[in-house]
């Protein structure tokens, strides 16, 4: 407890550490604040949270900190830009354009962010109309219904843009990232709630069965953070070069792949695709009980027939999304260029295989395991956890929290060692995503 107190006097002893993380905290306040602000015109005494308890809404409204649910003017939050990302990320694997501008570092970097913004208006825009037709009823609106949907799509636009200027403030004045800490802190917002209705449901009876329940928690935490930090580091040897008087080079470096190289990702995806089936089964639902039952079946997250359909699709996004962020000939270029080879391993087409036999490797289990972390919440649910409180026993929720959390401690430490102190960790430093990487 000693060392603790003293880490933190450490910490908001460097003067410009304590504004960033002070910046921080305020615009999370800010946030928070926001997704209490109501859209004009909705009465929210009629609003029914019974359209997000469960499926794709329901982790929605958890990304959100309830935004969602409540008609906030934060109500789509960082979401859409979030979507727009995700869109430009694949056109930068399709088209050349994209490409090209991925390769001309700082310039090309901000005129992607750029795209990325404009596109987010659009996206917002497309699914404002979706959100005031499915989360807000037609009796909790008290205005003109045509005026009601103009002002609140420029208004939901609005807070949008305002959410995502809030994380890029929050990444250049803050601590760690500013769009996955706004995801993040909604996500916690929901956490201590979900906590007390838990223990409340279990009662003085079930005291036991909730300490189990605490106890089971920490260790899925615990293997979330052994997914997320796992890495299969690849030896790297420089060869010497002499410039001048001096030696340049000859030292070994890693090249650190991480086992779940394609993050979160692989779930977003898989539950953006889970929810189709019941889509269009409802619209055959009336003339056909194949339909009915099929759309029944995948409504329901906890049936074994949704899971296994759901853990393969993980499976195979986690190969996708992996073989589009890994260049392994980039990389295997990179390494040529600057003079580096991978011991036992001819430069050039053959280093480029040894990665993709490495990735292959260790994607397979890396998968797998993801796969059994996204489906954890349906298997708490089933053994008689509330289903508010099973989300935080694995999928999207547990693996964003865990990985900004790592990320943020991360870069807290370096502050640290930066001024001399003593890392957060005794037995060792907080290894995160910003570890130097053998090529750049």
């Amino acid at each position: 407890m000693k060392k603790f107190i003293t880490t933190i006097q450490h910490i908001f002893a460097i003067e410009e550490l304590r504004s960033r993380i002070l910046n921080t905290i305020g615009f999370l306040i800010i946030f928070r604040l926001g997704s209490y602000v109501v859209l004009p015109g909705v009465d929210t005494s009629v609003l029914s949270a019974s359209t997000t308890d469960g499926g794709i809404f329901g982790l929605l409204n958890t990304f959100l900190g309830g935004a969602f649910s409540r008609a906030s003017v934060f109500g789509l939050g960082i979401m859409p830009y979030i979507s727009a990302s995700i869109v430009i990320q694949l056109l930068t694997v399709a088209i050349p354009y994209f490409q090209k501008l991925q390769k001309e570092g700082d310039t090309g970097r901000k005129k992607i962010n750029q795209i990325t913004r404009v596109l987010t208006i659009f996206v917002t825009l497309g699914q404002t109309v979706a959100y005031l037709s499915y989360a807000v009823p037609k009796e909790a609106i008290v205005v003109d219904q045509t005026f009601f949907t103009i002002s609140s799509m420029i208004i939901l636009t609005s807070g949008t843009i305002f959410c995502m200027w809030l994380g890029e403030k929050i990444t250049e004045k803050g601590i760690g990232n500013g769009i996955s800490m706004l995801i993040m802190i909604g996500i916690i917002s929901r956490f201590p709630g979900a906590i007390v209705a838990e223990f409340l449901s279990k009662g003085t009876n079930g005291l036991l069965l909730f300490v189990i329940e605490m106890v089971a928690l920490f260790f899925v935490v615990m293997a979330a953070v052994m997914l997320t930090q796992a890495v299969r580091r690849i030896p790297v040897q420089y060869a010497k070069q002499v410039v001048g008087n001096k030696v340049y080079g000859g030292q070994r470096q890693y090249i650190p792949i991480k086992v779940n190289a394609s993050g979160v990702m692989p779930i977003i995806f898989a539950q953006s695709l889970m929810f189709l089936p019941g889509l269009l089964a409802g619209l055959w639902a009336d003339s056909s009980d194949i339909a009915s039952s099929i759309g029944q079946t995948f409504a329901d997250f906890t049936s074994w027939q949704y899971n296994v359909v759901f853990a393969v699709l993980i499976i195979l996004f986690t190969f996708f999304y992996t073989a589009i962020t890994i260049n392994s000939n980039q990389i295997a270029d990179d390494m040529k260029r600057n003079g580096g080879f991978i011991p036992g391993v001819k430069p050039g087409q053959p280093t480029s295989e040894f990665i993709d036999t490495i990735l292959s490797r260790i994607t397979l289990p890396g998968s797998v395991f993801l796969a059994a972390i996204a489906i954890l919440p349906a298997i708490a649910s089933l053994v008689g956890i509330t289903t508010e409180f099973a989300y935080f026993y694995g999928g999207t929720s547990l693996l964003i929290m865990v990985g900004v959390i790592l990320d943020t401690l991360q870069q807290i430490e370096s502050y640290l060692l930066m001024r001399h102190y003593e890392g957060l960790m005794k037995s060792g430093r907080v290894k995160g995503s910003s570890q130097n990487a053998a090529v750049a």
